[in-house]
């Protein structure tokens, strides 16, 4: 498997920000956008992830060493493309532990949308309490409920794409719209709220990109 580390990100909504990159391998098949409404799907991003993807790209072990070579404090994001290191649906929690210890003095965050079974849960919530910052990522509303009642790390979901106002999950917890999709003056190097691990409120992504038509569709059901 390969990844890939950019060191000042092109991308709008991010900001000149450290970006990373993972190869579509570790991407679960739990998530319903695989392959079907992933907005990395489409657009220059999607040329840089196959290119990591066919393994034109870092060993795992040259990628965490770019990680701790990272200034002191930096904000970076991990996987704006690909998931957290591991087979299909599970995370490496071996692997999980080095990238939480390369990030040791850095502001790294990143999503997930693999399912949380009691291992999983376990790893995320390790990193989440050791300074490397997990979202879970939810289909819809209910599905952030469902994460948020487990109290191991921030949630964020995928909304109908045209819901661009804040809302109430089914069980009353606010979800609030990324910033950076409300305006264009702002993006995550000067927002950063999907780093605060501690943050209650639930990050909502009204789906976007080529295949936002199918994420809208998930996002509703």
């Amino acid at each position: 498997m390969s990844y890939a580390l950019t060191a000042i990100s092109r991308n709008v909504k991010t900001g000149p920000i450290p970006v990373s990159t993972s190869t579509a391998k570790t991407c679960p098949d739990a998530c319903p956008l695989k392959k079907s409404g992933c907005y990395a799907d489409g657009g220059p991003l999607a040329i840089v992830w196959r290119k990591v993807t066919d393994g034109l790209g870092l060993s795992w072990d040259e990628f965490i060493g770019k990680v701790k070579a990272l200034p002191k404090g930096a904000l970076w994001r991990h996987n704006q493309a690909g998931d957290l290191a591991g087979h299909a649906d599970t995370i490496d929690p071996d692997m999980l532990r080095q990238l939480v210890s390369a990030n040791r003095g850095k502001r790294g965050f990143t999503y997930t949308h693999k399912p949380m079974t009691p291992d999983n849960a376990e790893s995320v919530a390790y990193a989440n309490a050791n300074g490397f910052t997990i979202n879970l990522s939810a289909n819809n509303p209910a599905h952030a409920d469902t994460l948020a009642d487990m109290g191991i790390a921030p949630v964020v979901t995928i909304l109908p794409a045209d819901q661009l106002t804040a809302t109430k999950t089914p069980k009353g917890r606010t979800i609030a719209i990324c910033p950076a999709v409300l305006s264009d003056r702002v993006n995550c190097a000067s927002c950063g709220l999907c780093q605060i691990a501690s943050r209650k409120a639930i990050i909502g992504f009204p789906a976007h990109g080529s295949s936002k038509r199918k994420a809208s569709a998930i996002a509703a059901a």
